[in-house]
């Protein structure tokens, strides 16, 4: 049997880098994963806090805080998401603005998710109140846009409510001509209501257990390229040719 065979230095340079890498991004992984659990724990204890004024919670600058709030629904200025993390039947998550009194900025309030009726029908959201209304609800970060693809697709739309597969604040409000709060407010749940008000900060499209499968990924390709050269570079048995 041969000895070892010494690798090159490129090559053992090159696994030293991947294998770097690659454990860099399991780390990066687990810190998204601790991160995002973190905002979970923030949202659980924000839903069973006792309400507080909403202009103290915003001065504060907490980013999940239980709130109350009073004010005036823009009713006409519906925006419906149709790609709500907790859709599992098919349906749409409403918002609607709210006008709060002598405030030239409006809060977008998350009023709940709405069940497709059919396959190919948008659901109907019922009349809002007209009136001055009293709302109770977490303010908290909207949901993330992710890759948005085809421009700002509210700008194209004439007719309300106006349906979006991306809810980014920044376009609502281009498209309200006012001001937005840079946060939006989830009614707390309502067995009057129709709306399912489930409002899932869960990061269903990447929970904090995938975060995990990534990073054990990653670190099993650290390894990978380790055990590689050490393949590649292991001695080898010698063949004894025998001749008759």
């Amino acid at each position: 049997m041969s000895g070892w065979r010494r690798p090159s230095w490129w090559s053992v340079l090159l696994t030293l880098a991947a294998a770097l890498l690659f454990t860099r991004l399991g780390l990066w992984q687990l810190d998204r994963a601790a991160q995002k659990e973190q905002l979970l724990r923030r949202y659980a204890a924000a839903q069973t806090a006792p309400p507080e004024d909403f202009a103290a919670a915003v001065r504060r600058g907490d980013a999940f805080a239980h709130v109350r709030v009073r004010g005036r629904f823009l009713a006409d200025r519906l925006y419906l998401l149709d790609n709500p993390h907790h859709d599992r039947r098919g349906g749409v998550e409403a918002y609607v603005p709210l006008t709060l009194p002598g405030d030239q900025r409006l809060l977008l309030v998350d009023l709940g998710f709405l069940p497709r009726e059919g396959p190919d029908q948008t659901p109907q959201p019922p009349p809002l109140p007209e009136g001055e209304v009293a709302l109770v609800g977490v303010y908290l970060p909207p949901p993330g846009v992710g890759i948005e693809m085809g421009g700002d697709a509210l700008a194209r739309q004439r007719r309300w409510p106006k349906t979006t597969v991306y809810l980014d604040l920044a376009e609502v409000a281009r498209d309200l001509g006012r001001p937005l709060y840079p946060q939006v407010l989830a009614l707390d749940a309502d067995p009057a209501s129709v709306y399912v008000r489930e409002h899932a900060y869960d990061f269903s499209a990447m929970p904090p257990a995938r975060h995990r499968a990534y990073a054990f990924q990653w670190f099993t390709f650290a390894v990978a390229v380790v055990v590689i050269l050490v393949v590649v570079h292991r001695p080898r048995r010698s063949v004894e040719r025998i001749d008759r």
